[in-house]
């Protein structure tokens, strides 16, 4: 018998690009495995584009010295700086959406769940920076909100191995969030 993958199902999807921003990739809390995902990061954006499903930056934005997360990890994607701009690779489309957060979640304080809901969004498909932190955190108000949450497990990474799969274990766990190539997601839009 002829073992045979089931092709990939997204209903009304949106791509989540977490934290793709030049502070992360090449500024203060550059992550060399961030850089590893740009270029399949770019690809699946482009497909998305190219497919009318609507891409969604999720932005750190922070005020310099008042943002809890500051105290933790240091000044880091400050609003107005050239540090909390998304990477150049993935260029940043007129068409595409940017919702600023000043915390870990994508959707805390933001107006993301309004833009995702007047979208006709029903599953988020999860990308970026980091999969055991802010991807994690929006994955799961994500879920706790109602969308079915997918990961580009090519497009999404940790500072460490360890962290990353962590980071996807606890998403299929814990939101029933399965992993996909760009591949099989593209060829799901």
């Amino acid at each position: 018998m002829e073992n045979t993958k089931k092709p990939v199902v997204l209903d009304h999807p949106a791509v989540i690009v977490v934290d793709m921003l030049n502070d992360f990739v090449t500024g203060p809390l550059t992550c060399e495995r961030g850089r590893a995902i740009v270029p399949a990061t770019a690809q699946l954006v482009d497909a998305a584009r190219a497919a009318g499903v609507p891409v969604i930056f999720s932005n750190d934005a922070h005020l310099p010295k008042i943002d809890r997360e500051l105290e933790i990890w240091g000044d880091h994607a400050i609003v107005g700086t050239p540090g909390a701009d998304v990477i150049p690779e993935l260029k940043l489309s007129e068409k595409d959406f940017v919702v600023p957060k000043r915390r870990y979640s994508g959707f805390f304080q933001t107006d993301l769940d309004i833009l995702l809901k007047e979208l006709g969004v029903k599953t988020v498909i999860m990308t970026g920076l980091h999969a055991h932190m802010c991807v994690r955190h929006t994955s799961a108000d994500a879920f706790q909100l109602g969308y079915n949450v997918v990961v580009a497990k090519e497009a999404t990474d940790s500072f460490t191995e360890q962290d990353y799969l962590y980071g996807l274990e606890y998403l299929k766990t814990c939101y029933g969030a399965d992993a996909y190539t760009n591949e099989e997601l593209i060829a799901a839009f």
